[in-house]
């Protein structure tokens, strides 16, 4: 008697498990690192990417290409969350990691294909072996940078921020860009919120153009008769922040009111007018100059308040007025029933001025909370974005090479030194570690291969040069090999290195 199949899924899931389908895991992730290997180094090509709706992205950020090709196979998106990860918690090598990952599965790819179970390649990539051991040659060799030596301590956040800069579309004027990224975040507090750093985009101008408020500025809002009656300039002003709506408003949707007389109408009429001239008298009393809110304000306001030397902005975005409260003190009211001076907030200057097609509304000199605003300048929209992109990576590098002061070499010499260091290390061990080992320390080559192959130089011949440099000179020496190699002409792709994290 045939036995009764028992059926646990649903009818139609597909199910793949055991070697095959780990194979097809680690071809998947060939294919995601092929899309982004050409971005690599100050070499790499950008990546001109195409959505559904006809927007174009011109992009060399390993992380914003993975997002934008909507990948759908469950382990080539790994690949996509380590990019993420990386791109959210250090801001740049996105595109390294990747390369690394998949590296690391097609050197194992042989040895699974051969039935050596998975157990026992995770055992020797994990913390025992190949990894801890990567990370504690990496602090053997790191150089640390003292805090107290200001001078040299700018010196090595500028050169971090290049090298950040040196793949990307603005590598031109990576040292224009790299001062100011270090000047944006050096104004920032012990905290370094990245949150108090805005980026605005204005069209038009060169990239030179681009300038850094020490404050926060944000674009003119829209505005009724009666706003250029206002005066654009203030010293020393108290600022009002509301989430309140100062315009008169039309009833409701189906509001029905039965009036028997002309008086009682009028007297309703009255009663609208009242209520918005009691707020603004309220505002006007408590002092500030300086009204801004989240909600719009009408023609009435922007007449009142310029009839009294005020300025007012309404309808100001929520991250904007979030960060003006923060840099200026204050807090935002959703009430004008209790503006008193703990409320208002501060700064030494405000004024509204022109930048490119723009108006601009600034605020410096705030009190509370170190804030700054990078104003780019620049042509086409993707370019602008793709600046924007550029930019935030910089600054990450640099928040965190302000609280991790260790830095090793670039350009691929810190994974050429880590190579040689497994390599000779796995030839002191038996047993199957041995081969894993090796294929962990074959896979870190990708690194300064990918970056001689997108410089167009014979990836082959200058590795094997890198090979020899890295075992003739002192350990303490070794992560230098690639630079000297570099100067001597044998490694292209050291051209633009610098130290980096």
């Amino acid at each position: 008697m045939m036995p009764t199949p028992v059926i646990l899924l649903k009818e139609g899931t597909d199910t793949s498990q055991g070697i095959p389908q780990l194979v097809s895991n680690i071809n998947a992730c060939q294919v995601i690192a092929e899309a982004v290997r050409t971005t690599l180094g100050p070499r790499g090509m950008d990546k001109l990417i195409v959505d559904d709706r006809g927007k174009a992205t011109i992009s060399n950020d390993g992380a914003t290409i993975l997002k934008l090709l909507d990948v759908v196979h469950p382990a080539a998106k790994t690949l996509v969350d380590i990019a993420k990860s990386q791109d959210a918690e250090v801001g740049d090598g996105t595109t390294s990691v990747t390369l690394l990952a998949a590296e690391f599965l097609k050197q194992v790819k042989p040895y699974v294909e051969e039935g050596l179970h998975p157990q026992i390649i995770i055992r020797a990539f994990r913390t025992a072996t190949a990894t801890q051991l990567a990370v504690n040659k990496i602090k053997d060799i790191a150089v640390s940078v003292k805090k107290e030596d200001k001078d040299e301590q700018r010196s090595l956040l500028e050169k971090c921020a290049a090298t950040a800069l040196s793949s990307k579309l603005i590598s031109q004027s990576k040292e224009f860009f790299s001062k100011m990224v270090v000047d944006a975040v050096m104004m920032l507090d012990d905290l370094l919120q990245l949150k108090m750093i805005g980026i605005k985009k204005v069209q038009g101008g060169a990239l030179e153009d681009s300038q850094l408020v020490a404050g926060v500025a944000f674009k003119k809002t829209f505005s009724y008769a009666g706003f250029e009656m206002q005066p654009k300039k203030y010293q020393s002003p108290k600022i009002a922040l509301l989430n309140v709506e100062l315009e008169l408003k039309a009833e409701k949707d189906n509001a029905e009111v039965r009036v028997n007389t002309v008086e009682d109408y009028q007297a309703i009429v009255d009663a609208e007018w009242n209520i918005l001239y009691d707020k603004l008298d309220k505002i006007h009393k408590s002092g500030a100059k300086v009204v801004l809110s989240k909600l719009p304000i009408g023609d009435v306001a922007t007449q009142y308040f310029a009839d009294r030397d005020m300025f007012c902005a309404g309808r100001v975005p929520e991250e904007d007025l979030k960060r003006t409260m923060m840099a200026c003190g204050g807090s935002i009211q959703t009430s004008v029933n209790a503006l008193s001076d703990d409320v208002l907030g501060r700064c030494e200057l405000f004024e509204e001025t022109q930048i490119g097609g723009e108006r601009y509304n600034l605020f410096t000199g705030c009190p509370k909370a170190k804030t700054c605003t990078i104003i780019l300048r620049g042509g086409a929209e993707q370019f602008m974005e793709e600046t924007e992109r550029s930019l935030h990576d910089a600054i990450m590098i640099v928040r965190r090479a302000i609280k991790n002061d260790s830095v090793v070499a670039g350009g691929g010499a810190i994974e050429m030194e880590l190579s040689k260091f497994l390599r000779d290390y796995s030839r002191t061990i038996p047993g199957k570690q041995q081969l894993l080992i090796g294929a962990y320390a074959k896979a870190l080559e990708i690194i300064p291969r990918q970056l001689c192959d997108n410089a167009g130089f014979d990836a082959t011949n200058i590795l094997n040069k890198l090979r020899a440099k890295h075992a003739q000179v002192r350990p303490l020496a070794a992560w230098t090999a690639s630079w000297l190699l570099g100067m001597a002409g044998a490694s292209p792709e050291m051209e633009n290195a610098n130290p980096s994290l």
